[in-house]
């Protein structure tokens, strides 16, 4: 579980943040909410939100600012892109920088591009074969 870790003796509130792309059309986020509700019902206990690179809201240090109200202090960043491009090398770090700005206080975690993971790619492998058989 990723609700509490110890620092220096303390327990610390940790969150999670999906951070996706976004589009114009707000109906692209539906299985980015759809994700997040079922991190909510896997653990309720631990605040997530969605963050979008462009296009949607909140962008990734309103998403922050958002737990920082809750009492986190330890943030996890799930980039759910299928690879590191551009947007992950070039204006993510941009962004991150903005967040941690914006919250000193706050400890930063930043995953592996979502699509770049062994569970994800066995999980799609899977999903591109089943009904085959």
């Amino acid at each position: 579980m990723l609700q509490w870790h110890m620092n220096d003796g303390a327990m610390e509130r940790v969150g999670i943040i999906l951070y996706a792309h976004g589009a114009r059309d707000p109906r692209w986020a539906e299985p980015f909410e759809q994700l997040l509700a079922r991190i909510r019902e896997l653990e309720p206990g631990i605040p997530a939100r969605l963050a979008f690179l462009e296009h949607l809201e909140p962008n990734l240090t309103n998403a922050v600012q958002a737990l920082v109200r809750q009492g986190v202090r330890r943030i996890r960043i799930v980039p759910l892109f299928f690879g590191r491009g551009g947007h992950l090398r070039e204006d993510f770090p941009r962004h991150l920088e903005a967040a941690r700005a914006s919250a000193p206080a706050v400890q930063f975690e930043v995953t592996d591009a979502a699509g770049e993971t062994p569970a994800v790619i066995e999980a799609l492998a899977s999903f591109a074969l089943s009904e085959l058989k």
